[in-house]
């Protein structure tokens, strides 16, 4: 079953979505990746959902890979004794460390990390940033803040602080059991939300090993200044353009979008671009022209995946939303102005015999006009090293493990299959040949560009091109 398209789509499931029927019709609009979004639902909501999944794949004969989405820490003001407040601009209000319900004079924030943190000047927005107020003195247990843009606020709304570091672990108990959880059901990539330091990937990296894929969730300013750090130790991160887009300026968010998916592919990691990407399609058959640009500049950029949020979870048109987002992607891919663009932005190769092979074989390919690159992977880090050159053809990835082969299924341009290892080098050849043909990427007479690494099923031994003919 292949995509005629290189980026890849993570749909999130939901109510709208949760069904063993409509997980299928979405895999078929075009799903390559299912998000379990672990801030709604129960332990057993997402069980039935991982077990639907499962079975689809083994209907459907293809890896289908399942990211499990962590709630992280939420923010959020307590209660207030009338439900509501209304903040006018100009005005003083309090907030005091607790939880008991309060008014203007007293709004209940149930954080000390928060009051240990925050300095005079600084900002807190609430509810999405609807609402600013700012920081003009404190306490131990009182913020008092004068209130920039007023409007309403209602119980339990959240608080976003940029500029201010919190001493704050990505993982809260919830999580830390969701996690366990999820690594039972056997996800094969995990998110963590509000990354901000180095240490908070190595922390979340300790409870998952290898059972699954770490994906950073790039959502605070913090994070941006140690993006290297955070890519480097992360398997893939997602640019949460939701969050972020509250704590940095609007105008910033497009700048940093390109800049996280070129320093992601500089390092050969998946990256996601998520957050309202066809947000108007919750409620309309069709996106806006706006959002349809916006999906297609994230492929333009270069990146890995492309998300969907509400549009699939709760959403009245899930399917028309993965259908519409597919066919935007491979239109894109298809435009004159897609391969100058993805060339432009190209980053240098690593100068590592692992990396230099990846790399040559993108470029053998073009030259030769072969239909496509056929690599032997045990780890996935030899396709994940091809996709980095985003070639002009699709990338087979053969891996012995069914895990590599369900992670593979987010990374550009690469169409996993599993399948046994291979013991000579004649054995090599024939199966690519075999497999392509099969898997419907190639006839005969084409070529085929086959990349593998002797001894086989080494990791990290990548070290022959073949050119082969079908």
């Amino acid at each position: 079953m292949r995509r005629h398209r290189h980026a890849k789509i993570v749909a999130t499931v939901g109510p709208a979505s949760n069904t063993p029927e409509r997980l299928k019709e979405l895999f078929l609009a075009g799903v390559d990746v299912f998000r379990l979004n672990f801030s709604h639902g129960t332990h057993d909501d997402h069980a039935k959902v991982h077990a639907a999944i499962r079975a689809l794949e083994k209907e459907v004969g293809r890896p289908i890979s399942i990211l499990q989405d962590l709630q992280g820490p939420k923010i959020r003001i307590g209660t207030l004794t009338a439900g509501k407040e209304e903040l006018v601009t100009g005005e003083r209000v309090k907030f005091l460390l607790g939880r008991e319900p309060g008014d203007k004079q007293s709004i209940p924030l149930p954080h000390p990390e928060i009051f240990k943190a925050i300095m005079p000047g600084q900002d807190l927005l609430i509810d999405d940033g609807r609402v600013r107020v700012r920081v003009r003195g404190l306490t131990d247990d009182r913020i008092d803040a004068e209130v920039i843009v007023g409007g309403t606020i209602s119980n339990r709304k959240g608080v976003n602080l940029p500029g201010t570091a919190l001493d704050l672990s990505p993982l809260t108990e919830k999580d830390r059991a969701d996690l366990a959880f999820g690594l039972s059901l056997g996800v094969d990539w995990v998110a963590l939300s509000f990354v901000q330091r180095p240490s908070d990937v190595i922390e979340a990296k300790a409870l998952i090993g290898d059972k699954a894929g770490l994906v950073s969730k790039i959502e605070k300013p913090q994070a941006l200044e140690k993006i290297e750090d955070i890519i480097r130790l992360s398997d893939a991160i997602m640019v949460a353009r939701g969050d972020l887009g509250v704590e940095i300026p609007h105008e910033d968010v497009p700048g940093r979008q390109k800049e996280l998916v070129r320093a992601a592919r500089l390092a050969a990691k998946p990256v996601i671009v998520a957050t309202q990407m066809l947000d108007s399609m919750v409620a309309s058959p069709t996106p806006t022209r706006a959002e349809a640009s916006d999906v297609a500049t994230a492929v333009y950029d270069g990146a890995d995946a492309v998300m969907l949020s509400a549009e699939s979870a709760s959403g009245q048109y899930p399917v028309e939303a993965v259908s519409m987002m597919s066919r935007i992607i491979a239109s894109t891919e298809k435009h004159p102005t897609y391969r100058p663009i993805i060339t432009a932005l190209e980053p240098e190769v690593d100068h590592t015999p692992s990396h230099a092979v990846a790399g040559a074989a993108a470029d053998l390919a073009g030259t030769i006009d072969a239909a496509a690159i056929f690599a032997y992977t045990a780890s996935g880090n030899t396709v994940a090293r091809i996709a980095r050159k985003r070639p002009d053809v699709p990338v087979l990835a053969a891996t012995p493990h069914a895990d590599v082969a369900r992670r593979l299924a987010l990374i550009w341009g690469a169409h996993a299959i599993h399948s046994g290892d291979v013991g000579t080098y004649e054995e090599m050849v024939d199966r690519a040949r075999t497999l392509a043909v099969k898997e419907e990427f190639v006839r005969p007479g084409e070529r085929i560009v086959i990349v593998a690494g002797i001894p086989f099923g080494q990791a990290g031994s990548t070290n022959n091109l073949r050119i082969a003919k079908i």
